[in-house]
């Protein structure tokens, strides 16, 4: 079987989309009152044919190559306190990769990386505006499975500053967060990931919502080194340089008070070696108030 390996290298690397669009329609930044349990179940749907190269180029990939990848995730929250909510992200991830040469496609399949976090309220701004900071610690459940992650231990920092306000008469809302995440062991990896997010209300019962997202994500390692055989080659640990940033639309609507759905829909729009490609997702939020 005679494979691309660089459309590997960059295409597989896609699947860290999955890591950075999982959290959008949380609303990070925002308090989560005291007793509060957050649970989102949600399902997201990736597709790239194309790639970006090393030098920021975008080009079909060889052989008709195309990529999916389907993932489902479960993440809750809890209020602890007016301070502090503590939270967990379980996901689960199929990828395969395809030519017109190859009559069997590349595939892997299996839980990802489990995060744990505990979050704390740092200020706010006549309870306006709030700045938060969260630390999570980064659990791999698989070994040596292609496509699922870099089977190491991590931990993860991020910031955040939310706000809400009016907009057309609209109620509106902003979320800004920058997270920092190293992975450890013989061969560090190091991320930065940023989402910028505005959502405007459509209706006075707060039962629509619109939003606009911009989000990016940059990785890099000193081993840069793609081992030739096409099935190692396809693991994102053996690819640990790249960079995309991608464009996000998303619309939300109440079904009651505590019960809204989220659906999202994205595209890459600039990258280094890693695929062009679109997404779609969509998450229940429901919310219960235990005290």
């Amino acid at each position: 079987m005679t494979l691309n390996n660089n459309a590997l290298k960059y295409l597989f690397t896609a699947v860290m989309l999955l890591t950075l669009a999982r959290n959008n329609s949380f609303a990070d930044g925002f308090p989560v009152r005291p007793g509060r349990f957050v649970l989102s179940p949600s399902v997201s749907y990736f597709f790239a044919n194309k790639q970006f190269d090393s030098t920021s180029h975008r080009t079909a990939f060889k052989d008709n190559g195309r990529f999916h990848s389907t993932s489902y995730a479960l993440y809750a929250e809890y209020g602890i306190s007016r301070k502090f909510t503590i939270s967990a992200l379980v996901p689960y991830s199929i990828n395969y990769f395809k030519t017109d040469s190859t009559p069997n496609a590349i595939n892997t399949s299996g839980l990802q990386d489990i995060e744990i976090g505990i979050k704390y309220y740092l200020a706010n701004i006549n309870y306006k505006y709030y700045f938060s900071i969260k630390a999570t610690g980064i659990i791999p459940t698989y070994k040596n499975n292609p496509g699922l992650g870099y089977s190491q231990y991590g931990s993860e920092l991020k910031l955040a500053f939310a706000g809400s306000g009016h907009l057309f008469g609209r109620q509106s809302y902003f979320v800004a967060e920058n997270a920092v995440r190293e992975y450890f062991g013989g061969e560090s990896v190091f991320q930065d990931r940023y989402n910028l997010t505005y959502g405007l209300t459509l209706d006075k019962n707060f039962h629509e919502q619109v939003s606009v997202s911009i989000g990016g994500f940059y990785a890099t390692s000193g081993n840069s080194f793609i081992n030739p055989n096409p099935i190692i080659s396809a693991n994102p640990s053996t690819s640990k340089n790249f960079a995309f940033n991608q464009v996000s639309v998303s619309y939300g609507h109440a079904f009651a008070k505590n019960l809204s759905l989220f659906l999202t829909g994205g595209t890459f729009i600039t990258g280094r070696n890693t695929g062009a490609g679109t997404s779609l997702s969509a998450s229940l939020n429901y919310r219960i108030d235990t005290r």
